[in-house]
């Protein structure tokens, strides 16, 4: 007789890192996943990314899913240092309002990181090119039914699982059937995006910048300008990554994105308009960028729960954030390890007590770094701030000011969960 107990089944929406961190974590913990991701396959060399920091929590959960751990780090470039600079784009001269150094980041660009996750994980979990549709609960409240359609052929397919994981991103297609008044906060600001590729490349542009940022490689660089800032850093493979955040009004979106479309109008005005905010190093790095895309930045008051009987949402689509605290993509990969070791602590036959203990442990801190890293982008942006009298002014910023905005100040930074303790002695 065959007394072997069938393994726990996840299914998990979305198939980005977010996606692929639950997969990786769920599988870790013994389960049997399933994941249902609408873009045709896994990323190419060229997909549309840029780049992101990795903070040192999500640095050893990383390692620990790794075959070899030293592949993270031949990946991606230690940064020890953040440094905040005011511009003045008319004399164009800048100056540091504020250094730290000591900071423990990794740089990577997004497709390098999903690749290392992906490649540990089996290629079958994956049903690429299928749409989510819609869950439903079972009367007995024991399972999890999801419809997905085959974007390829138009089949509609169900899927019945222990639990269904929503990690698909900021315009979550699960968050809505649950919480139907939910709105997203529109920021005020869009963010242009560019890597820069200068691995054949040995001109001017390269050596203005390394000469304007002279710790380029292991720096985080912060120019704020009059109502405007802009993110400089470089990652591996010889590449420049910029994020420029710039006040508009909301844009139009189409489809289920938060990217801008963009034309060769608006790319000329960015051009134009770099020349007069930046110093002309900087000026001249983001108009030799190929192809810049722009997306519109916006997030949420914390939810008041991220948990629904067989229902959990991690990531962005637990709490969508702005970028300055480099969170997003920290903030997934912890909930996905803390997830997982919930679910591995308390077994599937305590699957609603290893929910609560996943929220109980990640809500107050997401909910923190969200409202942290919404204050920071209103500083760096010059909006108007609740309690505040004046907008920030870099030319002006006093040393509270210049202290608040550094990367150390990001509540619960350090925090460690003691579910997580076991990774930390294994990486």
């Amino acid at each position: 007789m065959n007394t072997k107990k069938q393994k726990p089944k996840a299914i998990v929406v979305g198939g980005s890192i977010a996606g692929e961190s639950c997969a990786k974590a769920l599988v870790s913990a013994g389960w049997d996943v399933v994941v249902i991701e609408k873009t045709r396959g896994p990323p190419t060399q060229n997909p549309t990314g840029a780049g992101l920091g990795l903070d040192p929590l999500a640095q050893k959960i990383v390692q620990s899913w790794l075959h070899e751990p030293e592949l993270l780090y031949n990946n991606t470039l230690p940064v020890t240092i953040t440094e905040n600079l005011a511009t003045d784009g008319e004399k164009k001269i800048s100056w540091v309002i504020g250094r730290e150094e000591g900071t423990k980041y990794l740089t990577a660009y997004w497709a390098d990181l999903h690749g290392l996750i992906y490649n540990t994980l089996p290629p079958e979990i994956f049903l690429w090119g299928h749409q989510y549709l819609s869950f439903c609960i079972s009367e007995d409240k024991l399972t999890v039914k999801v419809r997905a359609k085959d974007l390829e052929t138009d089949e509609i397919i169900e899927i019945v699982g222990d639990l269904l994981v929503g990690a698909d991103g900021i315009l979550s297609s699960i968050r809505p059937s649950i919480l139907p008044d939910f709105k997203l906060r529109y920021t005020g600001y869009c963010a242009w995006r560019g890597v820069f590729n200068f691995s054949e490349n040995d001109s001017e542009t390269i050596l203005g910048i390394r000469k304007s940022y002279p710790d380029i490689g292991k720096c985080f660089y912060t120019n704020i300008g009059s109502g405007s800032h802009i993110i400089v850093t470089e990652l591996k493979k010889e590449k420049f990554n910029w994020v420029w955040y710039v006040n508009q009004p909301e844009p139009e979106l189409k489809g289920n994105t938060t990217s801008v479309k963009v034309s060769s109008d608006m790319i000329e005005e960015l051009h134009q308009r770099a020349e007069q905010v930046w110093l002309p190093e900087l000026s001249r790095l983001i108009k030799e960028t190929r192809d810049p895309f722009l997306n519109a930045i916006y997030d949420c008051d914390p939810l008041e729960k991220i948990i629904w009987d067989r229902v959990v949402l991690t990531g962005d689509a637990a709490h969508p954030t702005t970028p300055h605290s480099a969170r997003s993509t920290n903030m997934a990969i912890i909930d996905a390890a803390v997830l997982g070791k919930c679910l591995e602590k308390w077994g599937p036959d305590h699957l609603y007590s290893a929910l609560e203990e996943y929220q109980s442990i990640r809500k107050p801190v997401t909910s923190a770094q969200v409202l942290h890293s919404r204050r920071l982008g209103q500083m760096k942006q010059g909006l108007s701030i609740p309690g505040r009298e004046r907008p920030f002014d870099p030319k002006t910023a006093s040393l509270e000011d210049s202290e608040f905005i550094l990367n150390k100040n990001v509540p619960l930074f350090d925090v460690v969960p003691p579910i997580l303790d076991s990774i930390f002695r294994s990486a």
